[in-house]
Order: structure tokens, then sequence, then C-alpha cells
């Protein structure tokens, strides 16, 4: 077996991804592309191959940042990760080759994200490897069926978010898909992340995410009297749909926008005849978290593995780490205008 790097686009990549009953959106190549010549990130997709065959991936990226250092990443701003393989003699493979690249980037640790497709989420032993290993479990991610009938969907919402859903549908809120309205959508993004305390993407980046993922992305939006009050850009997968940057303007929060956003969505997934509606990751213990459950889904866990490969620390780059509390609170209270300036320069010095 050979491991190596894939310097070009190969098709089998991504016949492999899609073959695969672990691959995820994640995986693609499009996500490298995107990736890589949005944020700098340098790509190390590694590839497995026994007599011409692929038996294993691996996309990962080199990512150096000023504040936590050289990592690592399988695989950056993707909710989902990791090693495809078939068979764990290739997965080895990948960690060892992994393992030896990270060394020579001087990369403090290798970090695999969570897959929800896997039927082995436990941390593979690196003994062969040379390194320590750690596991976080602080995410979990909500997915669930959705059915070609909407009164099967509505359901299996618990009665007290299916009153949230008939809100908006009193107040006359309206569902729009429109790619044309990129601008309108970002600017709710901008202010729902600002109001989380966290630095927003440039605007360049999502026109990029539209423009490379063509019938595999939508901008959805909620309109109230003329004006989008609520905004979602979805991905489309297999089966899957997968709402991934979402928010909603606070000053209409009584008119439920967003409940009604969602559960929209589910409807037009349905329609299209897709059949698992992915909510995606959170937090334990977070607003998301609690806002996804009161739609009847359960969380799954979505453990990270971490490959320590120069330090035995692994940086706790979470909103719940207490030394970033600091920062958190000041971006909250500054201006949307300054945070949208300043918080594309800002995640490019972050981990990703």
């Amino acid at each position: 077996m050979q491991t190596f790097v894939f310097q070009e686009h190969d098709p089998r990549w991504d016949e492999y991804v899609m073959a695969h009953p672990a691959g995820t959106f994640f995986h693609q190549w499009k996500w490298r592309e995107i990736i890589s010549s949005s944020f700098g990130y340098e790509p190390l997709y590694l590839c497995a191959e026994e007599e011409g065959e692929i038996q294993g991936i691996l996309p990962l990226f080199f990512a150096r940042s000023l504040i936590f250092g050289r990592s690592l990443v399988a695989i950056p701003l993707a909710v989902y990760g990791g090693v495809l393989s078939t068979t764990a003699f290739a997965e080895d493979a990948l960690l060892q080759k992994a393992i030896a690249l990270g060394k020579e980037c001087r990369a403090k640790y290798l970090e695999l994200r969570g897959n929800p497709y896997s039927r082995d989420e436990s941390l593979r032993e690196a003994a062969n490897i040379g390194v320590s290993t750690k596991q976080k479990d602080l995410y979990v991610t909500f997915m669930g069926e959705i059915d070609p009938i909407d009164d099967v969907n509505l359901s299996r919402i618990p009665r007290k978010q299916r009153r949230m859903v008939r809100q908006g549908e009193k107040h006359g809120l309206r569902f729009v898909l429109d790619k044309s309205r990129m601008r309108e959508f970002y600017q709710i993004y901008a202010a729902s992340v600002r109001n989380l305390g966290t630095p927003v993407f440039g605007y360049p980046y999502f026109e990029k995410v539209v423009e490379a993922l063509g019938d595999q992305c939508e901008v959805f939006l909620v309109d109230f009297q003329g004006k989008a009050v609520a905004g979602v850009l979805v991905f489309f997968y297999k089966d899957q749909v997968l709402p991934y940057y979402g928010g909603a303007l606070k000053e209409y929060s009584h008119l439920a926008p967003s409940d009604f956003m969602y559960w929209e969505l589910m409807r037009y997934g349905a329609a299209q005849g897709f059949k698992i509606f992915d909510f995606g990751r959170s937090k334990k213990g977070t607003g998301s978290f609690n806002f996804k459950r009161h739609w009847g889904f359960e969380p799954r866990p979505l453990p990270y593995f971490y490959y320590q490969i120069k330090d035995r620390s692994i940086p706790d780059t979470s909103s719940f780490n207490p030394k970033l509390q600091w920062a958190i609170r000041i971006w909250r209270n500054l201006p949307l205008k300054l945070t949208m300036a300043l918080g594309p320069r800002i995640v490019r010095h972050s981990v990703p």
C-alpha cells in the first residue's frame, strides 16, 4: 500500500467519497478549493492506494495561527471530517503519513473532526505512530429523517415547537429562495454572529461558496413586510439537507422567524426528495443546542480526535474558554460595520 498527497484533482477522489457510507459533504474536492483559496490554508489531501485502487483518503489542511500556532486539521470550517477508509490498515497508513507530515510542518497537533456516518467513532490509539492521543467531547450533532408528507414531519415536532412554527405563519412571514439576495443574507448572518461574540467571515468567502457549489447550495430568506429578517445558506449532499450558515435579526425575534425558516426548509427538502435533515453541530449546553432539541432531534455524540505531534496540550479555542470571555464581551458591543471589517482579518489568524 502506498500513501501520497494528491496535488491535482483526480475524479476518483469524489467517486470514493460518494461511494463511501461515511463520506460527508465536506470530504468533497470542492471544499478543498474553497478553503485553500479563501483562507490560505495549505491543502494536503492524502490518499492510500493499493494496486491502483483507492483504499482510503484523509483531507488535511496545514494552518498557521498567530494565536494558536501551527496545526493540521481535517477539515477546517467543517463540522465533520476525518479519515474515510476501506480497511483499518489503510486508516493506520493514512494516520502515519499525516503524523509524518505534521512533523515536517512543525505542527503542534493533528485534529480529526467527528463523523456521524462513521461506524467506528472511537479514538484509534496511535501506538504504531508514536504520538499521544486525546479526545474532546464538546460537540454533538442533530440529524433526523424527513418524510414526503408535511403532516408526518409536523407530528414529529413537540407541541410547543409546533406552536412557534405557526407564529411565523400567523404573522405573514414569507419563505424565499433567492441567491441574488446574498448581500441581505450576509448582513443578517454578520449581525447574528456578532451578537454571539464571534468574528464573521468575509463576504467574498460566501460568494466563492455559492459559485463553487452550484446546485449543491442555496440561499433562503424569510421576508416580513418586504424586509429580510432571517436567512440561511444551505448545502445539499446525497439525500441530506444541511442548513449551515444561518441567522435572524434580534429585533424581529417576537415573530419567531428562525422557527418558521427551518420548518419551511424541512418542507422544501421533503418536496425535493431529500431524506435527512442535518441540523448540524452544537456545543453542549448552549442556546443552539437547546433550540435543536426543542424540534425533537436527539443529539448524537460528535467527538473530535487529537494526535499530539509537538505539544502535550491542545489549545481550547471554544467560546467556553475563560481566557476568551473578555474578547467575546467586547465583540458583542462593537458596531456591526466595524465587526464586518475586522472579522475576516481575525478569522485568518484563528484556528480554522
